[in-house]
């Protein structure tokens, strides 16, 4: 046996990851490495590393390996979706997939929990933000991207205004998400994402841009209302340039 992090190992071990490129910045092998200890579980989760030009080969090496399941990160979620034998009604939306479960027959399941798991971070933080506010921002269009503007719909959010640096990943994603609730989708170029701040009630930076080892995200925050509520899924660092020039002008994040 070896102890890896505190918890003991044993030839019986169930293992489960993270797969993303790169995967060094998340924090979920230390959160659910904490709770396999705290409940005395034997399983380990590891960081995967894999090159977005790998993902097949180490997708589909899960059950060979005897993984019980991985979750996906960026930039693989929509790759993932491709890969998986079935995948539930939102991943399916989503044409997304953010969790893999290995079945016993070693076929793979895609699940996408994304857009739940961002409604209730936005509760959680009581940032006094309701989906009636007004339209929301949403700077990028890859999978994470797909799971939070389908989640601001079916919230009841007005409208999302959609911001990428290709326009054509964008239609796609306003074409596959076009009947995900009763609001709108409406697409704008990657140099007017300044401008489209104006009368918003919510911005969202769906991109690595931000991350450790990243370029930031260029965005001037001048025609921001200083009431609406700034968020970002970076989380490496805590607080990106983008959430502390929000902060420093006043607004929620």
């Amino acid at each position: 046996m070896s102890d890896i992090d505190g918890a003991t190992l044993t030839g019986n071990t169930k293992i489960a990851g993270v797969m993303g490129w790169p995967v060094s910045h998340s924090l979920s092998p230390r959160l659910h490495g904490y709770w396999l200890q705290h409940y005395g579980i034997d399983g380990a989760y590891i960081p995967l590393s894999v090159r977005p030009e790998n993902v097949e080969q180490a997708i589909r090496a899960l059950p060979v390996l005897g993984f019980q399941g991985a979750n996906v990160t960026v930039p693989l979620k929509e790759a993932a979706y491709n890969m998986v034998d079935r995948a539930d009604p939102m991943a399916e939306k989503l044409k997304a997939v953010n969790t893999i479960v290995v079945g016993p027959d070693g076929s793979l399941e895609g699940r996408n929990n994304d857009g739940y798991g961002f409604l209730e971070s936005l509760r959680a933080a009581h940032l006094g933000w309701r989906p009636g506010d007004g339209d929301a921002v949403v700077v990028g269009a890859g999978g994470a991207a797909r799971s939070i503007v389908a989640a601001l719909l079916d919230a009841g959010v007005p409208r999302v205004r959609l911001v990428n640096r290709t326009a054509d990943r964008a239609e796609r994603l306003a074409s596959d998400l076009g009947a995900a609730g009763p609001g709108e989708i409406e697409i704008l170029a990657w140099t007017d994402r300044d401008q489209c701040l104006a009368d918003a009630g919510l911005l969202i930076n769906a991109t690595s841009l931000g991350m450790a080892g990243n370029p930031g995200l260029t965005l001037s925050l001048d025609l921001l209302p200083e009431a609406a509520a700034v968020v970002d899924i970076v989380y490496n660092p805590l607080e990106t340039a983008l959430l502390a020039a929000a902060r420093a002008r006043g607004n929620p994040v």
